[in-house]
């Protein structure tokens, strides 16, 4: 895991508070920021099957036995039932001549299903998009990286936010001439995971879906509000 911390956002020097409890306060409000960057160890993929009939029910039909075989192969290859879940399920008429006749038609019907897939070991994620795909998924909407326990990450990122805080605060006090007093107020604007590489290329393309964790960086952002002291 590497930390860093990040001086991103300009503090400055507040005007007296409203809240009448300061009123008769020197303070200076800053906001702190700080950046964890962590190896991700769990995606989360979004795809599914879309097929065509001249029925709804041909449609449908199809659609479910392609992806019953997607569901088996996710199975053998480790997924477990509470990481597959169904995200959407659509049924819609195939229209044709809609912009150049009164009268569109309908040519068939639309299905389509799609699942979202917890892959909590990372090694097995080209294969497991791999064998997808093989199967009849011709869908994927989506691919994002997490971590299964990510509070470490996030506490240590608040930490590093206030000693921004801090550190920005007693910059600008200094500067000026003055002493940086007591904390009169923090609050947290959040934490958040900032984007994850997902794909690389590769010469061999027999191999599985080549897939590339990156990392995560974690972000934590603090306003604090402080007394300068007398």
């Amino acid at each position: 895991m590497r930390i860093l911390s990040t001086l991103a956002l300009i503090p400055f020097l507040a005007l007296p508070l409203a809240d009448p409890a300061f009123a008769d306060e020197r303070t200076v409000t800053v906001t702190g920021e700080g950046v964890v960057e962590a190896r991700p160890d769990q995606a989360v993929i979004t795809l599914g099957v879309t097929t065509q009939g001249e029925t709804a029910a041909a449609a449908l039909a199809a659609n479910s036995a392609a992806l019953a075989a997607v569901l088996e192969r996710m199975r053998a290859a480790g997924i477990a039932e509470r990481d597959i879940q169904t995200s959407n399920l659509s049924i819609n008429p195939n229209w044709t001549n809609y912009d150049s006749s009164p009268s569109p038609q309908i040519a068939g019907y639309i299905a389509s299903n799609m699942v979202t897939v917890r892959v909590r070991m990372l090694d097995t994620l080209g294969s497991v998009l791999d064998a997808a795909v093989t199967d009849g998924a011709n869908t994927l909407n989506g691919l994002t990286f997490g971590m299964s326990e990510p509070r470490p990450a996030q506490d240590e990122a608040r930490r590093l936010a206030v000693a921004d805080a801090i550190a920005r605060a007693t910059l600008l006090v200094v500067a000026s001439g003055e002493t940086l007093g007591k904390v009169v107020s923090i609050t947290e604007g959040g934490t958040y995971d900032g984007p994850a590489p997902m794909f690389r290329a590769e010469k061999d393309a027999a191999s599985p879906v080549p897939v590339a964790e990156g990392e995560i960086g974690v972000t934590s952002s603090v306003t604090v509000v402080f007394e300068i002291a007398d």
